[in-house]
């Protein structure tokens, strides 16, 4: 065997070791088979949503079993076959065992970013709030430009996204909207674009055709298992229901159906305004819990971290990427240091590598922005 593919094998074997370990390999076993017992037993679908949560354990548990078991025995196959290739002069079977060597490289890279979706709340739905800056038009459009980049970057995964509240610019572009977006680790994938995000290109609202700088907010906040306990308090709460209005036509709804709750004590505010007001009511309510809920997390993780210099503040002066489209194309993540020169693929929802970047912990400060 090649020294270049042996080196390959230790560093895949390394990968498992870790993976296996991460996982708990052996208790993950015992609890699979647990899972896979219970899920047979007709009992168990007399609480629904108990059954769903324990099926939805079983598949991702099922899947990281399986996964990691068949990189293991790809390996073991592809290691047997060059052995055997070159104890029979075969060089097209050892060429193409060391291919699908190389492809488990890519494959384990993959599994290491997903063992890191392991937080309480990664598998959760996720709601999205995309707000404009300062700036009018010109970072309305932007908002609006970020709102199209997640749609598509969440229907290229097969998730289902739901328009929960929007609010429409004066003339062009959106003042803030709400996304639901529905799928498998949605909010593992999406916590790490909360933070600020800046657009620098030519404006095409300006006459003069000069270089505009915009600025719009992104926050993602995890849909809450109704498990969790949320403790809301009718005196701490305002309701109020109002007519939604939007850039005209379909968009502008007829009766005063829309709902925002204003949560006192944090000043947090949450809307719907979809058609029914019950059911603005319910989601904006799911909403506030899942605002409160993640506000209470960050409240604990900067408790922990606070002893760090390195700490950054997250807020609106907190930039996490800038796009640039001119004069030159260049998309920048200021966390990792993550690039593209391909801005047009990023906002049609290109965002993989700068998500992944940021789950594998790459962030070491903050690098320098582009102009």
């Amino acid at each position: 065997m090649r020294a270049e593919t042996e080196t390959l094998v230790d560093e895949i074997r390394q990968a498992l070791s870790l993976l296996r370990r991460h996982l708990d390999w052996d208790a993950a076993q015992k609890r699979l088979g647990y899972l896979n017992s219970r899920a047979e037993d007709p009992s168990l679908w007399d609480d629904p949503a108990e059954a769903q949560k324990l099926m939805r354990e079983r598949q991702t548990l099922d899947d990281n079993i399986a996964s990691i078991n068949r990189i293991q025995q790809t390996l073991d196959d592809s290691i047997e076959l060059i052995e055997m290739g070159e104890m029979e002069g075969d060089g097209d079977i050892v060429r193409e065992a060391e291919k699908a060597i190389a492809d488990l490289q890519g494959e384990i890279d993959k599994r290491r970013i997903e063992t890191l979706l392991s937080a309480e709340t990664d598998q959760s739905d996720a709601f999205l709030e995309i707000h404009a800056g300062a700036g009018g038009t010109e970072s309305q459009d932007w908002a609006n430009m970020l709102l199209r980049m997640y749609t598509r970057w969440a229907e290229k995964r097969g998730y289902k996204v739901e328009v929960q509240d929007i609010s429409y610019g004066d003339e062009a572009g959106i003042k803030g909207a709400t996304l639901l977006i529905k799928g498998e680790k949605a909010n593992g994938w999406l916590k790490t674009e909360s933070g600020v995000h800046r657009l620098v290109r030519i404006s095409p609202y300006d006459s003069n055709a000069r270089r505009h700088t915009s600025f719009s907010s992104v926050g993602v906040y995890p849909v809450i298992d109704d498990n969790i306990e949320i403790e809301i308090q009718d005196k701490d709460i305002r309701i109020d229901t109002f007519r939604s209005s939007g850039a005209g036509g379909q968009h502008v709804n007829t009766t005063d159906s829309a709902v925002r709750i204003t949560h006192a004590p944090t000043g947090i505010v949450v809307t719907s305004s979809e058609k029914s007001q019950h059911q603005n009511r319910a989601n904006a309510m799911k909403a506030l819990r899942a605002r409160l809920y993640d506000l209470e997390m960050k409240k604990r993780e900067d408790a922990a971290m606070a002893e760090h210099d390195s700490k950054t503040d997250i807020g609106w002066g907190h930039q996490i990427r800038s796009y640039v489209l001119q004069p030159y194309q260049l998309v920048k993540d200021l966390r990792t240091g993550v690039e593209s020169t391909n801005p047009s693929e990023v906002l049609d929802g290109s965002l993989d590598p700068f998500m992944e970047a940021a789950l594998a912990g790459k962030v070491v400060g903050q690098v320098e922005d582009v102009e």
